[in-house]
């Protein structure tokens, strides 16, 4: 295409064209575009006359009945009106009158700016009209209509001259124009006097018409003077012209974009008390961030920023409202029809992504605005302005308005992406949540394990952490609101049998199916894993997936607009250099795919590295007792270096990559090139050189976003898949299962008669209606069969009762609707009225991380007395008083402050204080000592407080219970009813009963005083503020250096630093020199006459020679730039697990196990979304190794070399602009240095207000039985919207802030580059400069003023970051223990026995805290039984962590002779083995738990079972054996909890320990099972095995060699058992006495005083 002076010809007919034709042609009266406005404003006179109508009453009534709306639709619009009338408040006098006005129109601001627009208007008029009285003396002067009026200023006008009598067309034109002012003027004096309503209709169209004027006269008379061609249109007025223009420009412009935006709550009903600057920031504050300056400018000035002085959260931002408008497309329950969530979603921000399209396109059009700009000023320097016809200075605006506006589009772009990310954030974290309140909870089995074995798991559902999905169930928001949990047999309610697992498999579930499918399956859906997955990862990917209108909008229009450009630029020439970029796009292919592969691989090795992290530090208190630390970091290392390969092996893919995507563009411009040159005979001119090439930086850069976006949008494409999976299969509760297929009027009219029954009726209930054998880790399917009838009694205690793992907590969960009901005919049905409330109280005590108070009240109204009543009876008073906070003391995370019996019984007082009709207790007594439970049976169980109310107890306690119980229900173990009845018949029928509780009242009658502990004393030092976990903490100001430097100083000395910046450094250089040599070639062609003799080979293969060696520079700096990653991440994550490891148990227990988590797995990988907006505007190599810190550094380092050889590039061919240049980079570091204060501050806030989020999500998830049972889903569901508000806030914040500098930046960048041109163009010397030269320097400034940003940004992001550093840091820097010495290895030969002596030992908790032993001393020999009992605090637990060194201890203790101080901490715990009260289970198989280093043959562990009492236990079953392949679900959780204490034990006998330690190891066993287990420790322990015992049941511990009796931290007695007896006064001696089996007991110490002598 041919050019004209240097200038595109199709750019100049586009645009002056029409002027040329405007200026030959006259054109009818009615085509004058000055009439337009006049049009426009008729249109929308006719349009606010039919609005108008439209909302008459008669046509209102008239619509209404025609859609059927009835009067719902005339109310709202009544009561619209009504809403605006009380804001004017009338009858208040004239100045109440307007004041109430101007505040229904936004306030005084407001009012003014449309005060100063109708002046405008009104002026307009005026002037307008002046312009038509005088047009006649215009038109007869000759002169302008200002010089006319001041020639006839003052003179009386002459009657002999007459105006015409007929109007002229431009009279006609100005008559119109003046009608359409007058128009504005109305609209504008509508919207200052009528209510809100009006007003704002009125607006609308006055801006609208104000805008389209504006458009006319800038089209007319502004444009012209950017040509050299064209003159103002209406320039025959003068300066009044331009008078005229200034006040539109003001009205049509400045108001619009400067006037406040009024403030319209979402909910009328509830405005907000403090409103959002960002909802009524004008519209310059909006686009430019002004809003934002008040928060920027206070966090500069004060040392840090607390949430509360964060900008409120807009209305539309409340999760309440978002859940509000989002649930009805998302939430089947709330009205969404079945669909996939992407489709959802898109309907929840549709008008976001409209928006986000609209700025893409935007975007795209502007970023060729600057080569478009450099291409017609080099073409004008090349042809020294000859046959020019724009005007320079518009192609240099070009180079500022282009990128500016550009900007501005892209982060308006990122505005409304950020903003949508942070709302679908919340709107997915609660729809998660809530869609979790409905499932049902099913106990699974871990990946990789074996379920052939059989086994007696049954689930203990408050602990249970897996769900299974069924492909025909589908989920919602609501809460079933019905009085009863009734589920009735109908042809409507059946079992499933797994039907849709059968349909998404394509098999059905036969017994054929391969363990290990089933193992897999069940993997997958395990609770705990999958929900945290879910809202953490899954989401995190789907948000990060919000840019995929990049791929589908920005891409294909990029490409188009860039080969359009370049084949105007470069004619066919371009078409070959697209061929070859469409013929090696494979390449790219098929190295992401590789890429793809290789990072499933690394996925997986990070789950495996993640999930034993995890693992560990969910169980890190056993590891620490056992002596694990050395073995469980070693195998953690391991994980991490197999995690490392793979992350190493993606760095260099990513290498490659990232060469092959910078090399193909630059191929093709080489290819284009030799085309235009060799093959078309062409010249190469600057102009053609510098264009091309910044349209080529273009395309190149499109394709690396391409490639980059593609595998986010897999990523997210499959997290929304899953998200959705679990939303439409996963299998709900019976209830919501049964209103999901509309059989709600069958679940609500079957049942009892009586509908205050609680019972069943021919009743079956499995954990699932898949029953395939997946839901356990055997094959054996758990089912509770009622076969004929059971009804409990009313307002009685009702007794359940039965063996260890008979399914006595299954037929509470089978009452509460958790369990799957199967109807065995017409009349089965089970019934449980909720109309007066449910209480229930879990085996595993569930609390909230709250004080004890709040987990009592449990959200009721505080009631003094009741409360004071409840604790009381529930035994807890004198606990309250161990602390120094009383009952404002908070529990912790799980509860660790309190002991496991203060558990039982605040879980307990919860149910008691509640107004709940029917009580569900399960087994709270197994907990608490003998002397607890009878103060709570005789207190509590007949107290004033459940008179009256229905209690199903679920106990072992028989004989203590069954005075209180009128009815009785015995299960047996293969979950059937025994029996059931009054006690008395139960007693009759039930020899099983009988026996059992002839075993209880022998254990009772045995009992001391004392109460069973969790392995901590209750005495711990306690702050005044009752708190134990403290707020996690926030650190001010930047980064330390020393957090910093833990990454700096681990990458490598200098020779790492030489290597990596030098060779960035000589890259730059090459990439500089590159860019000067295409322009020293084009200038070739302007001083050599001949073109044919300049060497286009010689000229190509130069500058590919260039290529090639700053890619080989770039590649080799990379590749020690990964080592360095891979050797400081190894090193800092060995660090971590080491610090971690060796902690405090005062510090674990004071640290909640998400922080510890969360520092070992996301500040480790520091995920960020910065890369993704990064790549829309600058394409530099991702190098990730574990996050965007180590990624920031390189870039950091790259930029930083760049912008000074630019800069340096500039100075070099422009001397003069070294100061404009520093100026810029001062200012942009000081916007910089204001924004990271903000930053940071805001940073620290999100991501602790995002912790409480997860904490209470996945406290919720593990006690979603009890909140169910209690009805406090809304209570949940209002706490958890109340923190996904504190995270948004921070979050909303947090991506404003970067558009505030990015702006700012742009704005400094856009004004360096265009200030260049202007020096090059109109000051520098013409003599002087040359295309290629200014070219080049053109090239050069926008390079660097598009770099300065992204410098600063990096430099921030690199310091925000950073905060994981310091947070890593902060958990290397604690208490740890004493570190493992040469010195302290004990000899081979130790334990040779089980000796221990202690002299004079004390301890405490913490170095402040008090001492909670005092001067202990006692001996105990080799061999020994010891027991250990005393009252509350007395300091048994203190007493066995001090043997371990978990405690500060003074004093000596020696084991075999040497003194525990000198030996190492983990040889010493190897060597003792305690069993605590609430035993630890890892996943994965019964012979991993026993054994988990591998370190001894099936027999010996086959052995310690038979030993635990296991094979005793399983005797009676024909199936469903536990053995060592059976599968464990993390944390024991498809056990009971008797069976978990039973493989507890017989994993310390594994352990072969010379001193073995039971703290309440057997509270949750049958009295039978107990029974076997002691005589197996009597009979299987070796002889040399020291044994101490701390028990409630006196049975275990009465025939011990001695028994130690400890009160408040002393020991007040130690002796056999048999001279403790003999001793007047004694403690032991007087609890004896005072029992009620005396003989019994004194015969046993006799009996073992006999055997000692006999020995």
């Amino acid at each position: 295409m041919a050019e004209i002076g240097g200038q595109f010809v199709f750019a100049e007919r586009i645009i002056l064209e029409p002027l040329m034709f405007r200026g030959k042609v006259s054109v009818p009266l009615w085509a004058n575009d000055l009439l337009f406005p006049a049009y426009l404003c008729a249109l929308s006179a006719l349009i606010l006359l039919i609005h108008r109508i439209a909302c008459t009453e008669v046509v209102r009534r008239l619509v209404s009945r025609l859609l059927g709306l009835g009067k719902l639709s005339i109310d709202r619009e009544d009561s619209d009106d009504v809403q605006l009338e009380v804001v004017s408040s009338p009858h208040e006098g004239i100045v109440n009158d307007i004041k109430a006005h101007v505040a229904s129109l936004g306030g005084p601001t407001i009012f003014s700016y449309k005060i100063v627009r109708l002046l405008g208007c009104l002026i307009l008029v005026a002037l307008t009209i002046a312009t038509l009285i005088v047009y006649d003396y215009h038109n007869a002067s000759g002169s302008n209509i200002l010089e006319t009026l001041k020639k006839h200023k003052g003179k009386k006008k002459s009657k002999s001259k007459k105006p015409s009598e007929t109007f002229s067309q431009s009279e006609w034109v100005q008559i119109a124009l003046c009608l359409a002012y007058a128009y504005m003027s109305l609209l504008a004096l509508i919207s200052v006097t009528a209510k809100q309503r009006w007003g704002a209709v009125a607006n609308r169209h006055l801006v609208t018409v104000l805008l389209f004027t504006f458009a006319i006269f800038a089209y007319r008379d502004v444009w012209p003077l950017a040509t050299y061609t064209h003159v103002p249109m209406d320039q025959a007025e003068g300066a009044l012209l331009w008078v005229k223009f200034g006040i539109l420009t003001v009205s049509a412009l400045v108001v619009p974009l400067c006037i406040p935006r009024q403030y319209i709550p979402v909910d009328p009903k509830d405005p907000m008390e403090e409103v959002n600057p960002e909802q009524t920031a004008s519209l310059f504050s909006l686009v430019l961030y002004f809003f934002l300056d008040s928060i920027i400018f206070k966090a500069y000035k004060i040392p840090h920023l607390t949430p509360e002085q964060l900008p409120p959260l807009a209305d539309y931002d409340y999760s309440k409202n978002l859940v509000k408008h989002s649930f009805r497309y998302l939430d089947t329950f709330a009205g969404a029809t079945k669909k996939h969530l992407f489709f959802g979603l898109m309907q929840v921000f549709a008008w976001e992504y409209v928006g986000i399209v609209t700025m893409t396109i935007v975007r795209v059009v502007t970023n060729f605005a600057s080569p478009i700009g450099i291409k017609q000023l080099l073409g004008y320097l090349e042809s020294g302005g000859e046959g020019a016809i724009i005007r320079p200075w518009v192609w240099i605006s070009w180079l500022f308005l282009g990128p500016f506006i550009g900007s501005i589009a892209m982060q308006w772009y990122i505005f409304l992406t950020t903003g949508t990310l942070v709302r679908a954030e919340g709107v997915l974290t609660e729809l998660i949540f809530e869609h979790a309140l409905r499932i049902r909870m099913k106990a699974q089995v871990p990946p990789g394990t074996s379920v052939s074995a059989p086994t007696t798991a049954v689930a203990t559902p408050d602990n249970a952490s897996v769900v299974s999905a069924d492909d025909e169930n589908t989920l919602g928001n609501s809460t079933l609101t019905t009085d009863e949990t009734v589920v009735a047999s109908s042809s409507s309610v059946k079992s499933s049998s797994s039907k849709g697992k059968a349909k998404s498999s394509g098999e059905s579930p036969t017994a054929d199916k391969k363990p290990e499918e089933s193992a897999h399956r069940s993997s997958t859906d395990n609770l705990t894993g999958k929900l945290n997955n879910l809202v953490t990862t899954d989401i995190q990917n789907i948000v990060e997936g919000r840019d995929f209108p990049l791929l589908i909008v920005n891409a294909p229009l990029m490409i188009g607009l860039g080969v359009w450009l370049l084949y105007v630029i470069l004619d066919w020439s371009a078409l070959v250099g697209m061929a070859v970029m469409v013929l090696t796009f494979p390449l790219p292919g098929y190295i992401a795919k590789l890429t793809q592969t290789t990072q499933i691989e690394r996925m997986k090795k990070t789950d495996a590295r993640v999930q034993t992290v995890t693992e560990t530090m969910n169980v890190i208190r056993m590891i620490k007792l056992f002596g694990w630390e050395p073995k469980v970091k070693q195998e953690i290392d391991e994980k991490r270096s197999e995690e490392l390969v793979w992350i190493k092996r993606r760095q260099y893919l990513d290498i490659i990559n990232g060469v092959v995507n910078y090399i193909i563009p630059l191929m093709t411009m080489i290819i284009t090139f030799f085309t235009y040159t060799v093959i078309m005979k062409r010249q190469l001119t600057a102009s053609t050189v510098f264009s091309s090439m910044a349209v080529f930086d273009m395309l190149r850069d499109q394709l690396h976003i391409v490639v980059f976006m593609i595998p986010a949008c897999i990523q997210a494409k499959v997290s929304l898949d899953r998200v959705s999976e679990f939303l439409n299969t996963t299998e709900l509760l019976d209830e919501f299962e049964a209103v999901v297929k509309g059989e709600e009027s069958d679940l609500i009219r079957e049942g009892p008669e009586d509908k205050s029954v609680v019972g069943f009726h021919s009743a079956t209930f499995s954990w699932s209606s898949d029953t395939d054998g997946s839901l356990t880790p055997s094959r054996r399917n758990f089912r509770l069969c009622v076969e004929d009838e059971l009804v409990f009694k009313r307002g009685c205690i009702n007794l359940i009762i039965g063996p260890t793992g008979s399914g006595k907590t299954s037929l509470l969960m089978a009452l509460l609707g958790e369990m799957h009901f199967i109807p065995s005919g017409p009349m089965s049905w089970y019934n449980l009225p909720r109309d007066k409330g449910v209480a229930y109280a879990s085996q595993e005590s569930w609390v909230q991380n709250e004080t004890i108070r709040d987990n009592i009240l449990f959200g009721s109204p505080f009631d003094e007395e009741r409360y004071n009543k409840v604790i009381v009876q529930c035994g807890l008073e004198r606990d309250l008083t161990l602390f120094e906070a009383g009952d404002r003391t908070e529990v912790g995370e799980k509860g660790l402050t309190l002991s496991g019996g203060q558990k039982a019984r605040v879980t307990l007082a919860r149910a008691i204080y509640s107004n709940a009709d029917v009580i569900l207790l399960d087994d709270v007594l197994a907990a608490l000592d003998v002397h607890t439970a009878r103060w709570v049976v005789e207190n509590c169980f007949k107290g004033d407080l459940v008179k009256g109310r229905t209690i199903l107890l679920v106990t072992h306690n028989v004989a203590m219970t069954v005075p209180i119980a009128q009815y009785v229900v015995s299960l047996g173990i293969d979950g059937r009813v025994v029996s059931q009845g009054t006690v008395s018949e139960t007693l009759a029928k039930d020899d099983e009963m009988r026996k059992e509780a002839i075993e209880s009242e022998l254990a009772e009658k045995k009992a001391d005083e004392v109460e069973a502990t969790e392995g901590k004393e209750e005495k711990k030092p306690n702050d005044g503020a009752g708190k134990l976990v403290m707020a996690e903490e926030v650190a001010e100001g930047h980064v330390s250096f020393k957090s910093v430097k833990l990454y700096l100083f681990n990458l490598g000395g200098i020779p790492f630093w030489v290597c990596f910046a030098g060779g960035i450094l000589l890259c730059d250089m090459f990439n500089i020199i590159q860019t000067w040599w295409l322009g020293h070639w084009a200038r070739e062609y302007e001083i050599i006459s001949d073109p044919s003799s300049i060497s286009v080979p010689y000229y190509l293969s130069v500058f590919a020679g260039f290529i090639a060696a700053g890619v080989t520079l770039y590649t080799v700096a990379y590749i020690v730039y990964v080592y360095g990653n891979i050797k400081a991440s190894r090193t800092i994550h060995s660090r971590l697990i080491d610090s971690m490891t060796g902690a405090t148990l005062r510090w674990l227990d004071s640290t909640p196990t998400g922080r510890i988590i969360t520092r070992c797995t996301q500040d480790i990988r520091s995920g960020s979304y910065l890369m993704q907006e990064m790549m829309f505007d600058i394409l530099i190599l991702p190098f990730l190794v574990d996050g965007p810190i180590p990624q920031n550094l390189g870039w950091l380092v790259e930029l930083t070399d760049t912008l000074i050889l630019r800069f340096l590039a500039v100075v070099y061919f422009t001397p003069v602009f070294v100061i404009p240049g520093l100026a810029v980079g001062i200012l942009g570091s000081w916007c910089g240095q204001i924004y990271i204060k903000a930053q940071l501050c805001v940073k620290r806030n999100m991501s602790n207000a995002k912790s409480p989020v997860m904490s209470h999500f996945g406290a919720a998830i593990s006690g979603l039985i009890s909140i169910r049972a209690y009805g406090a889903q809304d209570a949940f569901k209002g706490e958890s919207l109340k923190r996904i508000n504190n995270y948004t806030r921070s979050a909303r914040t947090f991506y404003n802030l970067n558009r505030w500098v990015c702006i700012r930046i742009d704005f400094l960048s856009a004004v360096f580059a265009s200030g260049l041109a202007v020096y090059l163009v109109y000051v520098k010397d013409s003599n002087s400069r040359t295309a290629s030269d200014t070219g080049f320097s053109l090239n050069m400034a926008v390079a660097f003023s598009s770099m300065i940003l992204w410098w600063v940004r990096i430099l921030n992001e690199f310091e925000v970051n950073g905060k994981s550093l310091e947070r890593i840091q902060g958990y290397i820097d604690i208490d740890h223990e004493p570190k493992p010495t040469p010195e302290g290895v004990p000899p081979a030969y130790w334990p040779s026995s089980g000796q221990i002596e202690v002299n004079s030992l004390s301890a405490r908790y913490s170095k402040d805290g008090p001492r909670v032993l005092h001067d202990l001393s006692f001996q105990i020999k080799s061999g020994e039984r010891v027991g250990v009992v005393g009252r509350t605090g007395s300091g048994k637990s203190s007493l066995t962590l001090s043997l371990l060194r978990c405690i500060l201890t003074e004093g000596e203790v020696y084991y075999d002779s040497l003194p525990t101080s000198s030996i190492n901490l983990d040889a010493l715990r190897r060597n003792i083995t305690i069993i605590p009260q609430v035993p630890e289970l890892i996943s994965g198989t019964l012979r991993h738990n026993l054994d988990p280093f591998s370190e001894h043959d099936d027999a010996t562990l086959n052995d310690a079972l038979r030993a635990a009492g296991l094979f005793s236990l399983q005797n009676e079953m024909d199936e469903g054996r536990i053995t060592l392949d059976s599968a464990i679900a993390s944390g024991g959780t498809n056990l009971s909890v008797g069976q978990r204490q039973i493989l507890a034990l017989a994993r310390a006998i594994v352990r072969g320990s010379k001193l073995l330690i039971l703290d309440e190891a057997t509270s949750a066993i049958d009295y039978e099972t107990d029974t076997v287990i002691q005589k197996s420790l009597r009979t299987e322990l070796n002889n040399d095995v020291t044994l101490i015992t701390i028990a409630h049941r006196l049975q275990t511990i009465m025939d011990s060699d001695k028994i130690m009796v400890l009160d408040a931290g002393r020991v007040v007695e130690f002796d056999t058992p048999e001279n403790l007896l003999q001793k007047e006064g004694g403690r032991l001696k007087s609890l004896v006495d005072e029992s009620g089996d005396k003989k019994a007991l004194y015969a046993m110490a006799a009996k073992k005083g006999q055997g000692e002598t006999s020995k």
